[in-house]
């Protein structure tokens, strides 16, 4: 019984830790739109994302950076807040953009092969009328 209470508590532990972890950040335009956006450019900082985290300002995201262009999928494993992504290619251009549902394993993947992900707060896309074929600009540079 003592383990199962010491292995909850470590867990509770860990998800509070993760909610506190903050990546670098960067601003980005979508049009007239400016956008604060956590970087997320390692492994470790791409399996965590968003994960833990109970809200997140209105203008502000996370970047994913891939160092290879390819397919992209997104879940929402621990993730609390509903999002939307808008998979983008190395030219900064949108390809597609999915709303996920939180706390979910479905996967949810770019039409093409892609360089960034953008998670915003759901419906953030919508509301700016920010659509497949148009630019976000100030991505971090490629390797």
């Amino acid at each position: 019984m003592k383990t199962v209470i010491t292995l909850a508590a470590a867990l509770v532990a860990s998800a509070a830790l993760a909610q506190n972890v903050r990546f670098g950040s960067t601003q980005l335009n979508a049009g007239i739109h400016l956008i604060q956006a956590e970087v997320a450019a390692t492994d470790a900082q791409r399996m965590q994302g968003l994960m833990y985290r109970e809200r997140m300002a209105p203008n502000n995201g996370m970047v994913f950076v891939f160092e290879n262009a390819s397919t992209q999928c997104m879940w929402m494993k621990n993730t609390l807040l509903p999002l939307s992504v808008a998979f983008i290619d190395a030219d900064g251009v949108i390809v597609n953009i999915e709303d996920m549902a939180p706390q979910t394993l479905d996967s949810h993947c770019s039409a093409k092969p892609v360089s960034y992900a953008l998670e915003m707060n759901l419906g953030w896309f919508q509301q700016k009328h920010i659509k497949p074929g148009m630019r976000i600009d100030g991505l971090p540079k490629l390797k």
